[in-house]
């Protein structure tokens, strides 16, 4: 059990940095094929690009779980702690919905892009692995804010938000 919660708490992680690793390395060796060798394959450049977007989506998730996404606190401290409490509530219920609304758009693009079977230009792959990584990163995003403000509420932990004052 400790082994799952382990995971759990550090999952993102688990995943974005081996896809770093990955398109770091893929990225050099898509420079060292062009100005070495005069020739660079396009499945390489493509494949960093998914992986990219896959990063982006899934570190919405992580920002969240860390609290970390940017915030402007001008009004949050000037409130007492039980207003910022009610105040941090309201933006996570906003934050959840715009997560769903999201959610929702994105099921919409990847049941699109797969019924018309459309597939990357180099790797082949189906486009809809790319597009998921949309719904993927919400749902991740609206259980780790979810996760985040019960621990918030029960006083177990404390998240403090990236702040832009």
């Amino acid at each position: 059990m400790k082994t799952l919660v382990k995971i759990w708490d550090h999952l993102e992680e688990y995943i974005l940095v081996p896809s770093l690793m990955i398109s770091t390395a893929l990225i050099f060796y898509q420079v060292v094929m062009r100005f070495l060798f005069k020739d660079a394959p396009s499945w390489s450049e493509e494949a960093v690009r998914y992986l990219y977007v896959w990063q982006t989506w899934l570190g919405v998730s992580y920002a969240a779980r860390n609290g970390t996404h940017l915030r402007i606190t001008m009004i949050k401290d000037r409130l007492s702690p039980k207003g910022q409490k009610i105040l941090e509530l309201f933006v996570t219920a906003i934050w959840i919905g715009f997560a769903v609304f999201v959610f929702i758009q994105g099921m919409a693009a990847v049941q699109t892009i797969a019924a018309f079977g459309q597939k990357s230009t180099a790797l082949r792959i189906p486009m809809q692995i790319c597009y998921a990584s949309i719904p993927v990163g919400m749902v991740l995003m609206s259980i780790r804010l979810i996760e985040t403000t019960i621990k918030n509420l029960i006083g177990k932990k404390t998240v403090e938000g990236g702040a832009a004052e």
